[in-house]
């Protein structure tokens, strides 16, 4: 018997045989294989049952940078929270969506560092003393699942080419690099689907090929660094890991 997290008031309980029925149907061909959603869904399950830096892309605070000091290639930044003081070192937290982990806490503030390829990759390497970050402690896998499945693995930076109003909410869109490999790769946006923007979770709508738009409701862009961000701004975007892994078995499809 195992237990599988699901959006429902509590936890859902399955056998090993519901949980296969449900997960059994093929999802494609893969050379003389057939690769079912069993498959997909094994992987998963335990790719969410035992990795501990999971988000779910519901913001809890926003951060005040204090400090930011280069080390070589790297850079410490140095933050101050309303959860600082429950921090403790080696935990994990996202910032602007990128996995960070606490290597120093002094008082009110924490300290993390980010090397250079995630500085290059993300919007990390622009903040400045007195900037705003969001940030999420990794979830507990006993609860629900809010928003979606975030590693913090930023993908790439989009830039903001678009705002307007939408009857109180906004709407904000977003351009950003693409390429028919970085598609194969799964960076891509789908309609009514998941992307992370600066650690946000939100649900994608007019997606094209380099660019999407989300709408950002009142509450979304008060409590978080949604409010700073204007036409040209860099945000950090995580595309969905599940149309990732999909993507990923489709290519290997192909090359069978």
């Amino acid at each position: 018997m195992c237990r599988w997290i699901t959006k429902t008031e509590s936890p859902q309980i399955l056998t090993s045989r519901s949980f296969i029925t449900s997960l059994g149907s093929p999802l494609f061909e893969y050379g003389n294989r057939t690769v079912s959603r069993l498959a997909l869904g094994m992987v998963l399950f335990l790719f969410i049952t035992t990795f501990n830096g999971m988000f779910s892309g519901i913001v809890e605070d926003m951060a005040t940078v204090v400090s930011v000091v280069k080390s070589k290639g790297n850079v410490d930044f140095t933050l101050r929270c309303g959860f600082s003081s429950e921090l403790k070192i080696d935990q994990s937290v996202a910032h602007n969506g990128v996995c960070l982990t606490v290597v120093e806490i002094v008082g009110e503030t924490y300290t993390v560092t980010a090397m250079r390829e995630t500085l290059e990759r993300s919007n990390l390497g622009l903040l400045q003393v007195g900037d705003h970050v969001n940030v999420e402690r990794s979830m507990m896998m006993n609860g629900r699942l809010d928003g979606h499945i975030v590693q913090g693995h930023v993908d790439q930076t989009a830039r903001c080419v678009d705002m307007r109003d939408a009857d109180g909410s906004t709407y904000f869109t977003f351009a950003y690099e693409s390429s028919p490999e970085m598609v194969r790769r799964g960076y891509f946006t789908v309609d009514k689907g998941s992307v992370t923007v600066n650690g946000v979770s939100l649900t994608v709508c007019e997606p094209r090929e380099d660019r999407f738009t989300v709408a950002i409701i009142p509450y979304t862009r008060e409590h978080t660094n949604f409010k700073t961000i204007d036409i040209g701004s860099v945000v950090n975007i995580e595309f969905d890991i599940l149309g990732k892994y999909i993507a990923r078995l489709q290519s290997l499809q192909h090359k069978g």
